[in-house]
């Protein structure tokens, strides 16, 4: 899997770091002011191909990734909204296919402040404006829109009637904005639920489900839920998947591209998504096709060459996966479980809106160490010194690091000591997408 690689032309550069200074807070729920500019563009979001959108704590990206794959290989023209991007902005915003443009996406965001004029908007609201507008403007067939945070009060849920929405497994996260109970979560989450607008949903916990299906019955919204209306399995022999529903409909598929346990639910959601689609024909044989293209960086990707990897030992594993919270923590240590044994060591690097010690917890029994780090660049990066307190409150033996280079030039002297000769090891670098986007660019 090839690396992204930047776009970023100093006029990109400069709007999109204007654009930041319009409003005091990076994060600020609600839908006021992207009401009030979408209306002043003249309502884009009201003139979209159908929309398909999704919320969750985890597996959101990974579910549109695999859906768009699916729809794609179907002959679907397909416009994507993800946040936040890795490396370069234009990442966000795919156009029946490709990234967007530098070209076109500086006029829309020069569009979008002009129109604005100077008044208080997020940077996350007004370059949804723009995505809006892109999608608005450009033909396809299919928008799959993935909130930023939240649901109920993101700033993407302005779309009144989407043809589908997906939630995906809710857990602890965003607390200061969210709430501190999975429950009150959940809330946020099932506000995407529309109408009489079909939804699936991923596993969840117990008390989630019951704020979902409660905030489903008021819209009269039906319900594919996981365990009832689908299910899915992998096969222990291939790592293939069986997908069935209700209706006796059963499907036989190819491992998904993407490793690890979590990802056959992501994968089996998308398949749910596929099926549930109403106007659009997914066969088979476009599911398989996109089970086994889906591209989807930093999720449990191999690196293989580059500054970083030549800083650690020689021959050893090296895998890069976003986890920052902690479900994605308990679904790396899954995944890392299933791997062939290898002493293993962490570099991580965590925002400090998230629960550290939380997310590294699950990991504790299958590491011999972390380098910690602040994430070069992020302001609101968790600093190297308190990710190292966190880690050890985790259980896990930790040291704080300069960076990136200095935490590498560290594990390969732990590995040096501690691991047997020619005994290869793993290292896996995880704890923040923001982490992960740095580590490409500076690795590619």
């Amino acid at each position: 899997m090839a690396p992204l690689r930047p776009s970023a032309p100093a006029d990109k550069d400069a709007i999109l770091q204007r654009l930041t200074a319009l409003h005091p807070k990076a994060i600020d729920l609600s839908l006021d002011r992207i009401r009030r500019l979408l209306a002043d563009l003249g309502d884009p979001h009201l003139a979209l191909a159908p929309v398909f959108h999704v919320a969750g704590s985890k597996g959101k990206g990974s579910t549109t990734a695999f859906l768009r794959a699916m729809a794609e290989a179907a002959g679907y023209r397909v416009h994507t909204y993800i946040s936040p991007h890795l490396v370069s902005f234009n990442e966000r915003i795919r156009l029946a296919g490709r990234l967007i443009d530098d070209e076109r996406l500086v006029a829309l965001l020069e569009r979008c402040e002009r129109v604005n004029g100077g008044r208080p908007i997020t940077f996350f609201e007004i370059t949804t404006a723009a995505a809006f507008l892109a999608f608005a403007e450009v033909p396809a067939d299919l928008v799959l829109l993935e909130t930023g945070l939240g649901g109920i009060a993101d700033t993407t849920n302005v779309i009144p009637q989407p043809r589908l929405t997906a939630i995906t497994p809710v857990g602890i996260d965003h607390v200061g904005f969210l709430g501190d109970t999975v429950a009150k979560i959940a809330v946020s989450k099932a506000g995407i639920i529309k109408p009489g607008v079909p939804c699936i949903v991923g596993p969840q916990p117990a008390d989630a489900m019951a704020v979902i299906a409660a905030r489903a019955a008021a819209c009269d919204a039906p319900l594919f839920r996981h365990g009832a209306e689908w299910m899915v399995e992998t096969a222990a022999a291939d790592g293939g998947l069986l997908w069935r529903d209700a209706d006796g409909a059963a499907l036989r598929l190819p491992a998904p591209a993407l490793p690890g346990a979590h990802q056959a639910i992501n994968a089996g959601t998308a398949i749910a998504c596929a099926r549930h689609l109403a106007g659009f024909a997914i066969p088979e044989a476009a599911i398989a096709a996109g089970l086994r293209g889906v591209d989807w960086p930093a999720r449990m990707q191999r690196l293989t060459r580059g500054p970083l990897v030549d800083a650690l030992p020689k021959d050893a594993e090296i895998w890069l996966d976003g986890a920052h919270n902690a479900m994605a923590g308990e679904a790396l240590a899954a995944t890392l479980a299933a791997l062939p044994p290898r002493p293993t060591w962490l570099i991580a690097g965590v925002l400090n809106t998230k629960d550290a010690t939380g997310l590294l917890r699950p990991l504790a029994p299958l590491v011999r160490g972390a380098s910690c780090i602040a994430i070069p660049g992020e302001a609101n990066s968790l600093a190297a010194e308190d990710l190292a307190a966190a880690a050890q409150a985790a259980g896990i033996a930790a040291r704080p690091a300069a960076g990136l280079l200095p935490a590498a030039d560290m594990i390969r002297a732990e590995a040096a000591a501690a691991a047997p000769a020619r005994q290869t090891v793993r290292i896996v670098i995880t704890g923040s997408l923001y982490l992960a986007g740095r580590v490409l660019s500076d690795n590619g």
